[in-house]
Formats: structure tokens, sequence, C-alpha cells
């Protein structure tokens, strides 16, 4: 899922709006050494729109997490007008149960978005940030069990200063945890509307200071797949590296996820064309966006949006698969 936003100016002051750093990502897990990019992907959805429901437009932005063997999807759905958080719960990741609908906009954030986040799993606690509001910020939303949420009553990541990357809008975030540190990679749009990853990080997920020097991951080149926009990260490490997955979106506004490599979690590598992963099924032709990865023994499975509809933000039949990236040391 992806904004067209309307270019307002950001209300300061915004709660980690003011704070900026110079700072890497903790050394990554393994030994550095060639690899070789596998994507296996499965044909058909794992979660679909419900007709008649509050998802029965679109569903998109899958955030999974897994406790105790259980795992929680926490997915946008979209009934026309509003985007919502909802539950979806599942013991393999690939057959889902609905729970309902579990966050909608309120309060500051307006009335059209509480959805595309990022969760985690601390201290027995989820830990939900969301996009919301108009022009888009970071929220924090707590639930002890993916049902009751707390939400704080600020945004936790706003927009940048006149001038940056990330004036008019901070979305799309996706974090992990490294060393005493959450890192944050997040959308910034300017005020010429391109949209790149920034990185920020916090010590308790609610203060976070942004790195100086983003974005991280920039535009691609003229006629490449995502020289129109990057966004919706999602990061891991392993062999000796740090890696993302990026959505990237080109003139036509087709959609497609790209594979990044980083040594220190900052200065990004584009892997090649023959890494990129586009949809090859009628659900995903024209949209393949939003990954969620987990480490499997298997390789990273990675849960992602599709749609058959060339649209930067709604309305293109939205469902959920499944794939499984396999990196192989050569």
């Amino acid at each position: 899922m992806r904004r067209r936003w309307i270019l307002l100016a950001c209300i300061p002051p915004i709660a980690g709006c003011g704070s900026y750093s110079t700072f890497t990502l903790p050394d990554p897990v393994g030994r550095r050494s060639p690899v070789s990019l596998r994507w296996v992907v499965e044909p058909r959805p794992v979660l679909e729109p419900e007709p008649g429901s509050w998802d029965a437009v679109d569903v998109l932005n899958p955030a999974v997490v897994n406790r105790g063997g259980a795992y929680f999807n926490f997915y946008s759905g979209f009934d026309g007008k509003t985007w919502h958080t909802g539950l979806a719960t599942s013991a393999d990741g690939r057959h889902w149960t609905r729970r309902g609908k579990v966050l909608s906009p309120s309060g500051w954030e307006g009335a059209s978005i509480a959805a595309n986040g990022a969760a985690l799993l601390v201290g027995g606690e989820f830990l939900y940030w969301y996009q919301a509001g108009d022009p888009p910020r970071v929220a924090l939303a707590r639930s002890p069990d993916g049902s009751k949420w707390t939400r704080h009553d600020a945004p936790v990541v706003g927009c940048g200063p006149r001038g940056s990357f990330d004036e008019r809008g901070a979305a799309d975030p996706y974090v992990i945890r490294g060393g005493a540190h959450f890192f944050m990679y997040y959308l910034g749009q300017d005020r010429a509307r391109r949209q790149r990853i920034g990185l920020a990080r916090s010590t308790d997920g609610v203060h976070w200071e942004k790195l100086k020097t983003s974005p991280v991951l920039g535009l691609g080149e003229a006629g490449a797949f995502d020289e129109n926009g990057v966004g919706e990260p999602a990061v891991w490490t392993s062999h000796g590296s740090w890696w993302m997955l990026y959505t990237g979106r080109d003139r036509a506004e087709h959609r497609r996820i790209g594979v990044a490599r980083s040594r220190d979690g900052v200065r990004w590598d584009r892997i090649g064309p023959a890494a990129v992963f586009s949809g090859t099924e009628a659900w995903n032709s024209k949209v393949v966006c939003d990954p969620e990865v987990e480490a499997t023994e298997a390789g990273m499975r990675v849960w992602f949006g599709g749609g058959d509809v060339a649209h930067p933000a709604e309305n293109i039949h939205g469902r959920i698969g499944l794939a499984t990236l396999h990196i192989e040391a050569r």
C-alpha cells in the first residue's frame, strides 16, 4: 500500500522529529561471501478480501509475528474509504483465520488510515508502528494479546525540517532489533514527491533519532523498475550482510520487489535485475509490494502484497501472497 499524499507541511513539534545523529547498525551475522538468489513463489494468495467486510476491497501489508509457535498477522484492509489494521492468526503462516479489525483511525490520525505497519514482540507485548495522519507520520500502539490496543497519543516519528527528504511525510515503517536499539527503516517524501527510504533508531521504540545522512536508498536509474519511487522496506541479517527487500515503482506505477545488500545498514548496493521479484500470476500481475520476512531453514520466507491494477495506493484487488527467497553461498 502506498499513499499519494497531499503536500502539506508537518506541524512541529512532533515526538522523534528533532533529533539527528550519525550511526550504523551492529555488525551483520555470518561471513560475507558471494551468493546466489532464487525466488520460489506460491501461485495462489494466502489471504484475500472478504466481500461485504471491512477489508472487502484490498488486503495488503502483512506484518507477521511468531509468538509461541502461533503466527499473528497485523495486515492492512481497505473498505473503499478507510484503511484499517486487522488481525489474522495461523499455525503455519500459510492458512489464516481472520480475527477481525483491531485498529481504525482515531484522534490526530484523522479518518483515512491506521495501517501499513510493522510489529515486534517485546517483553511479551506486541508493539505495532503504523502509518496515520495527513501528512503521514508514524504512530505506535501496544497490545498484550493482539486484539486490545493502547495507542500513544502523538506520532513517534514525524516529518523532517524544510528541505529534508521526509519533509512531507514519514510512512511505511519496518522495525528490527539490533543490540541495544530498535532500528526503523521508513519511507520519506519530499516536496518534489520523491519517495525514498530513511533510517532512525531508538532505545525504547518511542523516542527516535534520525540518521543525518538519510535517505539510505534513493530512486533507481532512469528506466529501472524503481525509477519513480522506493519504499516498504523489510530488513534482516545473514551471510555477513544486511539485506533489504523494498518496493520499487516505475513510471507506469507497476510495482516490484527489489533486493539490496549492505555492510553497515546505511550504505546499500542494489542487487542486479535478476533478483527483482515480479508477479507472474493474474492476481499479482501489476503489483508486488509490502514484503515481510521470516528466516527459516529453507530460506527467507516472504509474505507480500499483490494486485492486478497498476495504482500507487489502493483499489488494486490487493491480496497477500507467500514466497521463499533462497540465498545460497557460492
